[in-house]
């Protein structure tokens, strides 16, 4: 088994806030970003959530983001597409890109959770025959390219230009900043024939195993057989739900312990009609995490690592996990922070 290689460390959060109080949740997210980055994390990524206490709109958030926030990469994983319109959501895209001067990184998914809740207030019409699957990203994606819309005699006036129509602003270097959250067989190949980065995470779909970690081998197999071999290699970037309590207190390693026991029972076997497996949370020193991680051959098949951090947790659970991780974990598996752009915060 080689060794791990980590040469990119992100962390991705869920945003949460208070139904009666969302400022305090998505300001503390906010401050979540800022201090990843100050901690040298390359990285730092939002969920997109609907009905629920997080991150509705990832675009507004990452371009406030980009203004908190000076060098790290700011990412979405992943975007439901069923509910966009693939023009709008690729001008949001772009403007936030733009703010940020070009740190997006933008994930997409299938499909559209609480679709009989929320399909006739999103779309006019009979939605349940649209498309809102691969061909519905790959509309994003053409948007993003910025190619002009009707002939070359075509322009548009507005006040003190004249110019060819196309979404505006461009930013050229957002479409090979595009990430897939693929869980399957037939999404990693879309995925990698797309020629799209690949984010996967701790779930994924049983296809002719029950074994989690030989499931996603399978994934990263396939989805790096169907890259065409012509274009660069995309980038691979692992998720796991890491967990250290080295500068915990006992109580709040209690608790650690407690989540993670709580959600070990989904991982003995496959879940539901879709025979989704979940890998296990990684709880324990630093010392232990590493000896698990170093044993897991998914996490040696790829260069970057993005931490999951818990739905449940607070924003000081949080900090303590980042700084952990950065400082006791993280080295130990290649990880170096950029020296020139670090800027170290104490605790």
């Amino acid at each position: 088994m080689s060794t791990p290689t980590i040469s990119s460390l992100a962390l991705l959060t869920p945003g949460n806030f208070a139904d009666d109080d969302p400022y305090t949740g998505l300001e503390e997210t906010l401050q979540l970003f800022e201090y990843g980055e100050r901690l040298g994390f390359d990285g730092a990524w939002i969920r997109q959530r609907h009905l629920e206490h997080g991150v509705g709109s990832a675009a507004v958030f990452l371009a406030a983001a980009g203004q908190r926030t000076e060098r790290v990469e700011l990412g979405t994983a992943v975007i439901p597409i069923g509910y966009e319109s693939p023009f709008r959501l690729a001008e949001d895209l772009a403007l936030a890109d733009v703010l940020s001067r070009g740190r997006l990184q933008v994930g997409f998914s299938t499909g559209m959770p609480h679709a009989e809740l929320l399909g006739d207030l999103v779309y006019d019409g009979d939605w349940r025959g649209f498309d809102l699957s691969y061909g519905r990203i790959a509309r994003v994606i053409d948007n993003l390219g910025g190619g002009y819309l009707a002939g070359p005699d075509t322009v548009i006036q507005s006040p003190g230009n004249t110019q060819r129509p196309r979404l505006q602003p461009h930013s050229p270097g957002l479409v090979k900043r595009v990430w897939y959250g693929g869980g399957s067989l037939r999404s990693v190949q879309w995925a990698a024939e797309r020629g799209l980065n690949l984010l996967t995470g701790n779930i994924v779909t049983g296809e002719g195993t029950d074994d989690f970690t030989a499931a996603q081998l399978t994934l990263l197999s396939e989805y790096r057989r169907a890259l065409p071999a012509a274009r660069p290699a995309p980038r691979v970037a692992l998720g796991r739900v890491i967990v250290p309590f080295d500068s915990a207190d006992a109580t709040t390693r209690a608790r650690y312990r407690k989540y993670a026991d709580s959600r070990h029972e989904r991982t003995l076997a496959p879940q539901g009609p879709k025979r989704t497996l979940f890998a296990p949370d990684v709880v324990g020193t630093a010392e232990q995490i590493l000896e698990q991680l170093t044993a897991d051959p998914v996490v040696s098949a790829v260069s970057e690592l993005r931490l999951e951090l818990p739905y449940e947790f607070h924003r000081e659970d949080c900090e303590q996990i980042l700084h952990d991780v950065r400082h006791l974990i993280a080295p130990e598996l290649g990880w170096q922070a950029d020296s020139a752009r670090l800027h170290e915060v104490g605790r």
